[in-house]
């Protein structure tokens, strides 16, 4: 027999018996929806942090007073809170030192700022950073109009600012920013440049901020406002740990550690974070495989159910088939590709609406549309290793029915 005349009679058995045959096939829709679902949702919202983090230029990475997560309870919390602030007199002793790097910068922020000009105001949430030039490239912020400040500028503690593009937008929408005078917590800032929009990651906008000389920035908020972040590009991908090494031995040194104490410092990268958010999220696959595969195993039993009561219903058309001459690998044949169209029927629907439903998940976030490969190709080998597993012996069953007594069968 063909393999199109038997998917043939396979979907006949199906139409025959459909709400049985609905009922296992959705044990294998819930499944295979459990898995694609959340691989998709998994894989939006890793697009969606890549994107986020890879503010940072390449090959670059930062000193910080706090790790990028913090997953510990209230003693780990209160350890890192407890460290000492980085700051700016560290940040030139490490620049000195660190030789080994491409550029050595500082930044330091401020959350929940207004900026005015005039009787237009920006909302309360612009962040405002203050930065030496070198956190500039390590950043990745490119100026689209006007400049960025310079060496000079910090030494004076000039007043000048430059725009993200949304907080431009705002203050200037129709006209040019460069050169006029904006208000940030009462001091009077000149605008010297706009910044190229770096456009948004998980729906929020990554331009709605504003820099302003690092000297400037700590004459208005105080020294020791907050710590500083130091920022450090490596000259090539090839150096990049080593000048991370290097780094972390100037710097236990410029803070004055013993060996046996640990470092009161952490390093952030977009590399160590991603590591970090794989970790949690890999976590999240492995709960979604366990609840999937209880569901498949369910579903596998539920196949091997239907296929033994069609063996059952067709005795007689198995003893027909095996007296005009069909041999046992033909019958065989014949029920695992029935078992095998039934899984995949249940495997095809559960693909088709996990990405869906992971998709419009993610475009919660504005996150680009994605379907994971691996995954969906994965999700229709496991339909194929459930319709063989569980289908094997009721095929081995009919395919070894005595045709005498099959024909006997009322």
């Amino acid at each position: 027999m063909k393999i199109i005349e038997v998917v043939k009679v396979s979907l006949n058995s199906l139409r025959t018996n459909r709400l049985r045959s609905s009922l296992t096939i959705l044990g294998i829709v819930v499944g295979i929806f459990s898995i694609i679902a959340i691989s998709t949702v998994i894989e939006v919202l890793q697009k969606s942090i890549e994107t986020g983090v890879s503010q940072l230029g390449q090959n670059t990475f930062q000193i910080q007073k706090f790790p990028p997560f913090n997953t510990g309870g209230p003693s780990e919390r209160a350890k890192y809170r407890n460290r000492p602030d980085i700051t700016l007199d560290e940040y030139y002793k490490l620049k000195v030192k660190l030789v080994e790097a491409k550029s050595v910068g500082a930044e330091q922020w401020n959350f929940g700022k207004q900026i005015k000009i005039g009787n237009v105001e920006t909302n309360p949430n612009i962040q405002v950073c203050g930065c030496t030039t070198e956190a500039f490239p390590n950043n990745k912020w490119t100026v689209d109009d006007g400049r960025a400040f310079n060496d000079r500028d910090i030494q004076r503690y000039e007043n000048f600012i430059v725009l993200g593009a949304d907080v431009a937008k705002k203050l200037f929408p129709n006209k040019n920013a460069l050169d006029n005078v904006v208000t940030l917590d009462g001091h009077k800032l000149k605008v010297i440049g706009v910044l190229e929009s770096q456009g948004a990651a998980f729906g929020n906008s990554q331009d709605n901020f504003a820099i302003v000389p690092i000297t400037t920035f700590q004459d208005f908020y105080g020294k020791r406002s907050n710590s500083i972040n130091i920022t450090v590009m490596t000259h090539d991908k090839e150096s990049y740990n080593n000048v991370i090494e290097f780094a972390e031995g100037y710097f236990r040194v410029i803070r004055g550690l013993k060996g046996n104490e640990e470092n009161n410092f952490s390093f952030f990268s977009n590399e160590s974070l991603l590591t970090q958010i794989n970790d949690i999220t890999n976590g999240v696959r492995i709960g979604s495989i366990v609840i999937a595969a209880i569901a498949l195993l369910a579903a596998g039993v539920g196949i091997m159910n239907i296929m033994l009561v069609s063996v059952t219903e067709r005795t007689r058309e198995i003893g027909i088939r095996k007296a005009i001459g069909a041999k046992r690998f033909n019958i065989l044949t014949q029920f695992l590709i029935e078992s095998v169209s039934l899984s995949l029927m249940g495997g095809i629907i559960g693909i088709i609406l996990g990405v869906i439903v992971g998709n419009l998940a993610g475009s919660l976030l504005k996150a680009t549309a994605v379907i994971p490969i691996d995954w969906v190709l994965i999700g229709v080998f496991l339909c194929v290793i459930i319709g063989v597993t569980f289908g094997t012996y009721p095929a081995y069953k009919a395919a070894n029915l005595d045709p005498i007594e099959a024909l006997r069968y009322e």
